[in-house]
């Protein structure tokens, strides 16, 4: 890993150290956050090489709000039961409600109420 392969993944999960207990971050979100050079799909390729030991990696779900890890962790849907030991609650299809979970660093709240809606 070259040096700034280094500043580009710290970068990441400079930010996702901030995400609080029973809160998220979807990918595309964190993308749009860093700007330039990221995108969904890379911040899943830094979080799936994350140190769990240092990272909550499980707070950083996709923007449907599910996780999208189910399959491929043992236990099967560890980060959605993480995620509900830390007092997120998902439905029946396994999704979180975004409105209430989803988390914004200072800076960069979600500005999405003020923009005119196209159906009225």
């Amino acid at each position: 890993m070259n040096v700034d392969e280094k500043s580009y993944r710290r970068k990441v999960y400079d930010i996702v150290n901030k995400i609080p207990p029973g809160r998220v971050m979807t990918y595309g979100q964190i993308a749009d956050i860093l700007g330039e050079g990221y995108t969904a799909r890379t911040i899943g390729y830094v979080m799936h090489a994350a140190d769990t030991a240092n990272v909550p990696w499980q707070r950083v779900i996709n923007s449907q709000g599910a996780c999208s890890t189910g399959r491929m962790t043992i236990p099967i849907n560890l980060q959605q039961k993480m995620l509900e030991g830390e007092g997120v609650v998902f439905n029946e299809k396994g999704k979180c409600d975004l409105s209430r979970y989803r988390w914004f660093p200072e800076g960069f709240e979600d500005d999405k109420e003020d923009q005119p809606s196209l159906f009225g």
